[in-house]
C-alpha cells in the first residue's frame, strides 16, 4: 500500500491548549484536501459533542476489543479514559493523496511518526504561559476542578516533549496561529 500519496499532520498540545480551534478553522480551506481524522475514546460526551464528528465515543470493552484485533493505529489512556486512532480510514485518505489532521497528545504524535516517518508533520502549540493555558481550561468550563488540575500536571511532561517535534507554534493569538500552522503545512506539502 503507498502511503506516500498523503500527508499526517498531528497538532498537539497540552489540554486547552487550541487543537481543536485550530483544525476547525484548517478544516474550512477548501483549497486544500483536509480530513479530519476522528480519534475514539471511552470519555462521555462533552455538551455540543456529536459522535462520529468530534469523538466516535466507545464503551471500554469495545475499545479493547479494537485493541486486541490490532484496530488501531495507536492509543493511550490518559485521565482515566482510552483514547485511540482507528487505521483504516488513515490508510484510506492517505491512498487518496488527502492531508490528514489529527489532534493527539504527544505520545501518540510520536506512534504516528514512528509509522509513517516520511508521510507525517508534527506541529506542537505551545502555550504562551501556564496561567493563560489553566484560564483557557476553566473558561471552557467542561472539567472539574480535579481533573483541570489532573490535566496541569501533565503539563511539563507535555511540552518538554513537545520541543523534539517537528515545528513549534506559540499560540498567543488564535488568528496568527492559525496562519502560522497552515503556512508550516503549505511549506511541507510544497516540498514533498
Amino acid at each position: 500500500m503507498n502511503i506516500d500519496k498523503g500527508l499526517i499532520v498531528v497538532i498537539s498540545s497540552p489540554s486547552g491548549g487550541g487543537k481543536t480551534t485550530i483544525i476547525k478553522e484548517l478544516l474550512k480551506d477548501k483549497k486544500y484536501k483536509f480530513v479530519y481524522s476522528i480519534s475514539m475514546t471511552t470519555r462521555k460526551k462533552r455538551n455540543g459533542e456529536i459522535n462520529g464528528k468530534d469523538y466516535w465515543f466507545v464503551k471500554k470493552n469495545d475499545f479493547q476489543e479494537k485493541i486486541l484485533n490490532n484496530e488501531l493505529l495507536e492509543y493511550e489512556q490518559i485521565h482515566g479514559y482510552y483514547y485511540g486512532t482507528p487505521k483504516k480510514p488513515l490508510q484510506d485518505w492517505l491512498n487518496k493523496g488527502n492531508i490528514v489532521l489529527m489532534d493527539l497528545d504527544v505520545y501518540g504524535a510520536f506512534s504516528v511518526k514512528k509509522h509513517f516517518p516520511d508521510s507525517s508533520l508534527l506541529i506542537f502549540l505551545k502555550p504562551p504561559d501556564l496561567k493563560s493555558l489553566e484560564e483557557r481550561l476553566r473558561n471552557r468550563s467542561t472539567e472539574t476542578q480535579d481533573q483541570i488540575n489532573q490535566r496541569l500536571m501533565r503539563v511539563p511532561e507535555e511540552m518538554r516533549l513537545g520541543e523534539q517535534f517537528d515545528k513549534i507554534v506559540i499560540n498567543k493569538n488564535i488568528s496568527d496561529t492559525i496562519h502560522k500552522t497552515k503556512q508550516i503545512i503549505i511549506e511541507r506539502i510544497s516540498f514533498k
